[in-house]
């Protein structure tokens, strides 16, 4: 695991197409992603990969047979570009003071709010969060996920992938404006300059070390 001094919970990879998606990590990573579930609140799907040690990859697409939820919808997925890292979230066992730092960060951020799905078995999974907003298309602060309301974590339903996050950064043009947010929240999150605002995670897979 990447020096990230709180958990990472999990890293969102936005796609165009779930099912192509599948196919896809399939093939790159040796080992095929299970599909999760409906965010019908949210007009979304997605589908996991087992990093373990409670951290997993979530591949999410827009659900277009959700006809009750328009764009903008969260995680950057209505203004994306390409295939990509757009979201990542890390554990909380405490939204409020999260919230308050987001706050201070960009007012827009820090809105709590509870959510569900069911997966794919039936199960009901239920969390808070630090919403995750629609713009930009990649945001290198992270949102806060707490899974207290569930029996059980979502990668706790996955079969074990032989899959493990390594390290996840970030790439902007001003790096040192996440300092202090960063410091706020207990994150050692490195971020390298560089024309685009980036997230980039290395993956120990079945098929060797991968980028995303």
């Amino acid at each position: 695991m990447s020096a990230i001094s709180r958990k990472t919970d999990h890293i969102v990879y936005a796609v165009r197409d779930l099912d192509k998606a599948m196919d896809d990590f399939e093939i790159r990573l040796g080992t095929r992603p299970v599909f999760g579930g409906y965010h019908p609140t949210q007009g979304t799907k997605n589908a996991l990969v087992n990093l373990n040690e409670g951290c997993y990859l979530e591949l999410l697409a827009v659900d277009h047979a959700n006809q009750a939820i328009k764009a903008p919808r969260w995680m950057g997925i209505d203004v994306l570009t390409r295939p990509q890292l757009t979201r990542w979230a890390i554990k909380s066992d405490n939204l409020e003071k999260d919230s308050a730092i987001l706050k201070r960060y960009q007012n827009e951020m820090g809105h709590i709010k509870s959510g569900s799905r069911n997966t794919a078995d039936g199960s009901l999974l239920k969390w808070e969060l630090i919403m995750p907003l629609s713009v930009p298309e990649v945001e290198l602060v992270p949102f806060m996920v707490d899974w207290s309301a569930s029996e059980m974590h979502p990668s706790d339903y996955l079969p074990d992938m032989n899959c493990r996050l390594l390290t996840l950064y970030g790439t902007h043009p001003e790096p040192e404006a996440y300092a202090d947010v960063c410091s706020e929240l207990g994150i050692a999150f490195k971020i390298t300059r560089s024309k685009t605002r980036t997230l980039k995670a290395v993956i120990q897979s079945p098929k060797g070390r991968i980028e995303l």
